[in-house]
């Protein structure tokens, strides 16, 4: 039976910080994190190596996507399927879970670059990612898992 491994999408397969959004669009936006602005999960590119790493874990691992949505956008949960579906492929957007309780699903690994929403209370093994100097990159984390499988 393979081990059960969780991963975190902002800033761990998302880069984050390449939502753009244009001068008139921050103009005009009335939220208050960036989070908030519609449409903004869907413009976001992949991380440096995160998509070969997933695919290659999900072979070794039964492998789930394990993320939070923001509550006053209420485009960032279909924006995160989209995400899923044009990145990792069909096979990866029925293991989309979205949560704000990340400690209530059971598994071996949870790779997240936070300890919020449950995270930091997660009963398997936490892979810190970008705080733990062992788990800087997606092939740090790649290789250790692989030693873990």
């Amino acid at each position: 039976m393979k081990k059960i491994l969780y991963v975190d999408m902002d800033n761990v397969l998302v880069d984050y910080p390449s939502g753009k959004m244009t001068e008139q669009q921050i103009k005009d936006f009335t939220g208050e994190h960036l989070d908030d602005f519609p449409v903004i999960f869907a413009q976001m590119l992949p991380i440096e190596g995160a998509i070969d790493a997933f695919n290659e874990l999900s072979i070794i691992f039964d492998t789930y996507i394990l993320s939070t949505a923001p509550w006053n956008n209420n485009n960032a949960w279909s924006d995160k399927v989209f995400w899923v579906k044009k990145y990792l492929g069909k096979n990866a957007e029925k293991r989309l879970i979205l949560t704000h309780n990340k400690h209530l699903n059971f598994g071996d690994f949870l790779i997240d670059d936070r300890l919020e929403n449950g995270a930091g209370k997660f009963k398997g093994e936490l892979i810190h990612f970008l705080h733990d100097e062992r788990f800087l990159n997606w092939g740090n984390v790649l290789a250790y898992l692989k030693t873990k499988a």
